[in-house]
């Protein structure tokens, strides 16, 4: 994408240029490079935005925190950082990620060492007011349409946070931050408060907040739009997947947009990769509720410039629903995993003696986890809990096959559900090896919704006292 290719264009003059450093927790750490080189080499400054949270980690992020007042926030933050910061930093590109999951607070201070290692203190601001966990104005919250009938929780609940929207973030771009902190917002509001606090877009402008929502849409999951998880070699071919370029948007002040990527890197932009991450998550394409909008991508229009250059105009924006999305977490059972593999002649035969000789081992101690047996390597993916498509469709005996179990139950049953795996390697079938245990508590999660004006979400500047 050749970012200055635009600058005679009158519609382009005032453009801003916003790109995506992660698309989930786990991303690639130095996708973001390319993607600050580029913007930068404009010499016009823009935003670069960090999407690393999801429903799982936030909930995983608070159990760190109760463990350890430090922890909390993404654990990869210095690493996708340490590249990029002092770059963005010098060439005016403001940083804005929902890094901080459940401890916001101990991300900026995380921010500010990577900063001050570098000899720089940039104004650092945090949004507050996602964790709603016991705050009493959430009593008042009903729990969402889609999970009635779902069975009630046992447990209290451990972390409670609500979607925000993207005002705040604005805000404190217009009030002087160069990085923007956040907890649990809408991945689109990650965008969208840059573009509103450059545009000076009125919230009352439903298309033009539309418009930034889109946006940030296609730009939260990083590298999906740019050929990443649209990929299928022989159906929707992908050049340089090791090397995939992340997304940048030049935004006009109407709102459209051409989505591109660092020039000489991989991946692909084009309609095909546009229309899938376009229609990605959003339920209804009518009407996307989000805290901010809701969108209306129906009448969007995608045009091909040119090579990884797609144009893409046209949203509509309609009132944001009266009440906010909040996801509940509450302490689950236990899962174990264990796998164990048999490989060469008759192998096939030897994974379904383990897991019958597991079966019987459970049943002789009293064991009685939740129990899920595949063999893979033959139609696990699409098989039930019992193995039926396994024992109708026999298939080769001879190969390379994996006895894989997954239990659950409370720690003590699934941990000693878990050794009897181990315990294959001299009690047999023959010939098993590469065995692996993994043990983690998992998590229950119920959306709840929560009026509007029940939420108080605001920002403040990190304050530090160095010498």
């Amino acid at each position: 994408m050749d970012l200055q290719s635009d600058k005679d264009n009158a519609a382009m003059q005032d453009s801003f240029l916003i790109g995506s450093g992660a698309g989930f927790s786990g991303d690639r750490v130095d996708a973001a490079i390319p993607v600050v080189e580029a913007i930068a080499a404009t010499g016009r400054g823009g935003a670069i935005i960090f999407e690393t949270l999801g429903e799982r980690t936030l909930a995983l992020g608070q159990v760190a925190r109760h463990a350890d007042p430090a922890r909390g926030y993404e654990p990869l933050l210095p690493q996708f950082l340490a590249p990029v910061l002092a770059p963005a930093l010098q060439a005016g590109i403001t940083i804005v990620g929902n890094f901080g999951a459940a401890n916001p607070q101990a991300a900026a201070r995380a921010v500010a060492d990577l900063a001050h290692g570098h000899g720089l203190s940039p104004r650092i601001a945090v949004i507050s007011g996602d964790d709603m966990l016991g705050d009493p104005a959430f009593a008042e919250s009903e729990l969402w349409e889609g999970d009635v009938g779902l069975p009630d929780p046992e447990s209290a609940p451990i972390a409670i946070n609500v979607y925000l929207g993207a005002r705040s973030i604005a805000e404190a771009i217009r009030a002087g931050a160069q990085v923007v902190v956040t907890g649990r917002v809408a991945d689109p509001a990650l965008a969208l408060g840059p573009l509103v606090a450059h545009f000076g877009w009125d919230w009352d402008d439903l298309d033009r907040i539309a418009a930034g929502t889109m946006i940030g849409h296609l730009l939260e999951c990083g590298s999906q739009v740019s050929g990443g998880y649209f990929a299928d070699p022989g159906f929707k071919d992908v050049a340089g997947m090791a090397s995939l370029g992340f997304p940048i948007a030049e935004v006009a002040a109407d709102g459209s947009a051409v989505l591109g990527k660092a020039p000489g890197s991989g991946g692909r932009i084009d309609l095909a990769t546009v229309k899938e991450q376009l229609l990605y998550e959003i339920h209804d394409p009518a009407a996307y509720l989000t805290p901010d909008v809701t969108l209306d991508v129906t009448g969007v229009r995608l045009a091909q410039l040119g090579p990884d250059r797609v144009q893409v105009s046209g949203a509509r924006g309609h009132p944001a629903p009266a009440r906010l999305k909040a996801t509940v977490s509450y302490p689950g059972e236990w899962l174990g995993e264990a796998g164990i593999s048999y490989a060469g002649p008759n192998a096939r035969a030897r994974a379904e003696l383990a897991i019958r000789t597991i079966r019987e081992r459970l049943a002789l101690r009293g064991l009685t986890p939740r129990l899920r047996a595949d063999i893979l390597g033959t139609v696990s993916v699409f098989d039930d809990d019992g193995g039926t498509l396994r024992q109708r469709l026999r298939g080769p005996g001879d190969g390379d096959f994996r006895a894989h179990f997954a239990f659950g139950g409370d720690e003590d049953t699934v941990r000693a559900a878990c050794q009897e795996v181990g315990a294959l390697y001299c009690c047999g079938p023959a010939g098993g090896g590469g065995a692996r245990i993994h043990v983690s508590p998992r998590f229950v999660t119920r959306s709840r919704m929560i009026a509007r004006d029940k939420v108080r979400s605001g920002f403040e500047f990190l304050q530090e006292a160095r010498p």
